[in-house]
């Protein structure tokens, strides 16, 4: 996957996250939907004024838009997961926590 699709990809995933459409997100960042439509789907680029203005409207930084490591394949993700978990069995502590996390986006 490149670049442009790349970061589409995660601006449309923050935007659902944050419960705003297409139309929505695209009116607070004074742009039109075609065009972040194109940003989106990865045909576009965005220039970096773009870029800032979905940013704010996002209430993202440019860290957090540029972080990738959760886009890998799921086997992936699972298998770091699990090895976490080993890493960390023998302390209660945090396999409370793990668990809490756990049974709350399960819960979602």
């Amino acid at each position: 996957m490149d670049i442009k699709k790349q970061l589409g990809y995660k601006i449309k995933r923050l935007r659902q996250k944050k419960g705003l459409t297409q139309e929505q997100l695209a009116e607070k960042a004074d742009l039109s939907v075609r065009s972040l439509s194109g940003i989106e789907s990865g045909e576009n680029f965005m220039s970096a004024q773009t870029m800032e203005k979905i940013l704010n409207c996002l209430n993202i930084s440019p860290n957090e838009l540029f972080s990738a490591e959760h886009l890998r394949p799921t086997d992936e993700l699972v298998e770091e997961i699990l090895e976490i978990i080993e890493e960390v069995k023998d302390d209660r502590d945090k396999i409370e926590n793990i668990y809490k996390v756990v049974k709350a986006i399960n819960l979602i």
